[in-house]
This record gives structure tokens, sequence and C-alpha cells, in this order.
């Protein structure tokens, strides 16, 4: 399932930081393999569901584009924290 279908109690909740935008960016790479492939079989009638889960995860990556959100750096794990410089 897309990482953008969220409850709608959690919607405007989610941080965006760069794992999320790879984890979109890397579905997207599957949905249009998998839409490509479908269409060389002669099978569009079935793209549809892919194509718009497709189209969501653009309108979304480029809503966080216009918004100019500024995006949450990765969390650093608890060996990086602790150590003395």
């Amino acid at each position: 399932m897309s990482v953008v279908f969220v409850p709608k109690r959690q919607r405007g909740k989610a941080q965006i930081n760069q794992e999320t935008i790879q984890r979109l960016l890397d579905e997207n790479d599957q949905l249009v393999r998998c839409i490509a492939e479908y269409l060389q079989k002669g099978r569009a009638a079935e793209c549809v569901q892919y194509q718009q889960i497709l189209h969501r995860n653009i309108v979304y990556l480029g809503t966080i584009a216009d918004a100019g959100t500024e995006i949450q750096p990765e969390t650093q794990t608890s060996d990086d924290t602790n150590r003395v410089g």
C-alpha cells in the first residue's frame, strides 16, 4: 500500500523527511515498471489502479516541493549521538 494513504486523523501530522521521500520515489519506480509491463502485455485496463497511485504520489511530492517544506534530516542512531569528538 502506498505511503500516501494515511488515515484522516493522522493527516498533516507526519514528518516529511528524506526517508519518506525516498520511499515514495522507490514506490514510483516500481509503479512505472509495473505499468510498463502491463502495457507491453496488452493489459492496459489493469494499469489504471497503479496509474492512480502513481498520480497521487506525484501530486503529493509536488505539493511538498511547492510548499517549500524543510526536509527533516534522518534521525541519528544512538551510536552517533554518544560519540565524543
